[in-house]
């Protein structure tokens, strides 16, 4: 019985594990990108049990041993690199002007979550030059535009508000100055992005995206071609920018998924989290399932001062605060660089941009 029970778990471990190397787009094999780290721990869990069972023969112990470790060497390769085992991507700053800083809060609020107070007070504690709010309706731009009317308390005079009651509301509450900014629906009608140029303090000009792009889910999109094509086009627009650039959001995908490195080899932009940590943001509620679903990604042209995950606050997800340099190369430590895309991810890319009939030419392009 027990030797049957521990075939059929690696059975279907190997099939998890095997089932995200297809290209098939459907929600129930890309889910699988999500839950790496529980998966290494599962295959960790089951290499203990083929060597402790007694009941197994030793020609079978050996055989799901190696699957085992098959399988946990497999999943760890992707998760390695989000934590401090690996060389930091994004340089550490050595400088420390602040006029040519940006510090960002990214929060997706979850549309049913009324604990306005508990972001308003993260804002207050830690005063981010911009906040950017996903799934953020009426109700929310409500209580948020205390930031705005109260400029002597807050002064984020700078805004971009786009509230929905369909999960994907978006806002930005800006204390430095927004340029050429707009609110584009990239792929799908009900699912908008933000652009703009942020004008730093010292006058530097960035060029920013703000994205949340629809999941492959059973209550979203069946497939994962809308959040693809989305990423795709604009890591494809960016990708010859001479401008620092920065892109964030609540992308809906974890940082080690093939589509978000296919995002970092097309764009050239950089994930502060690689060689620092995982910093999970989902789910806030359940401790054993969590991945990083809300990113940043930066130009080379910055350096990392700072990346934390703030504390819960009502919503699923946790907010993610990030501060970045923007830094001359030698004010910087050595790094690792991006990942660059060969010929076969550039045919993926342009398949999967196809498919939903868009392009890089329809992702704005602040400042040009």
């Amino acid at each position: 019985m027990i030797p049957t029970l521990l075939g059929v778990l690696t059975l279907l471990m190997a099939a998890f594990t095997l089932l995200p190397l297809t290209r098939i787009r459907h929600w129930s094999v890309r889910i699988m990108d999500f839950p790496r780290l529980q998966l290494a721990a599962l295959w960790a869990m089951l290499l203990i049990a083929d060597l402790a069972v007694s009941e197994l023969s030793f020609g079978l112990r050996v055989s799901l041993a190696v699957i085992a470790v098959a399988g946990l060497v497999y999943q760890a390769h992707w998760i390695v690199p989000y934590t401090r085992l690996f060389p930091c991507e994004s340089a550490r700053t050595r400088q420390h002007d602040r006029q040519r800083q940006v510090r960002l809060l990214t929060a997706n609020v979850l549309t049913s979550n009324h604990d306005s107070d508990k972001l308003l007070a993260i804002v207050e504690r830690e005063q981010p030059d911009v906040l950017v709010t996903l799934e953020s309706d009426d109700w929310w731009q409500q209580r948020l535009d205390v930031l705005e009317a109260d400029s002597k308390q807050y002064g984020y005079t700078h805004t971009l508000k786009c509230p929905l009651d369909n999960l994907y509301g978006m806002h930005v509450y800006s204390r430095l100055p927004l340029h050429d900014a707009s609110i584009d629906y990239l792929v799908e009608e009900d699912v908008p992005s933000m652009h703009a140029q942020l004008e730093l303090a010292s006058g530097d000009r960035v060029r920013v995206h703000f994205l949340h792009p629809a999941p492959p889910s059973p209550t979203e999109n069946d497939e994962s071609s809308e959040r693809d094509a989305e990423l795709i086009i604009v890591a494809r627009s960016v990708a010859d920018s001479q401008q620092p650039v920065i892109v964030t959001g609540d992308l809906n995908d974890v940082a080690w998924s093939r589509t978000t490195r296919l995002f970092r080899k097309l764009s050239g932009l950089l994930d502060p989290r690689v060689g620092r940590g995982m910093f999970n943001t989902f789910h806030a509620n359940i401790p054993l399932l969590r991945w990083p679903l809300d990113h940043l990604f930066h130009s080379e042209h910055f350096s990392v001062v700072r990346v934390a995950r703030m504390e819960a606050f009502g919503s699923d997800h946790f907010p993610l605060l990030t501060e970045l340099a923007l830094t001359p190369a030698q004010d910087t430590d050595e790094t690792l660089d991006a990942p660059e895309p060969d010929a076969e991810d550039q045919a993926e890319a342009s398949e999967t941009a196809n498919d939903e009939n868009v392009s890089q030419q329809d992702v704005p392009k602040p400042g040009r």
